[in-house]
């Protein structure tokens, strides 16, 4: 328990940056992970969209 104590300010320094680092890092992955998600969202309602559209259409232009 002492040496946890006797850090000195480098050491203090050092571990503050990589704390800094970490959560750099997981903000971005957390940035990215929300992106393709809302892209993924997009690309299924565009598939939905499609999906129930062009057979009305089809029909539509059948049934004229």
């Amino acid at each position: 328990m002492g040496t946890n104590q006797k850090l000195t300010a480098k050491q203090k320094s050092e571990r503050i940056k990589a704390a800094q680092e970490r959560e750099r890092k997981e903000k971005a992955r957390r940035e990215r992970a929300e992106r393709t998600k809302k892209i993924f969202t997009i690309v299924v309602c565009i598939i939905l969209v499609l999906a129930l559209g062009i057979p009305t259409i089809a029909l539509s232009v059948l049934s004229m």
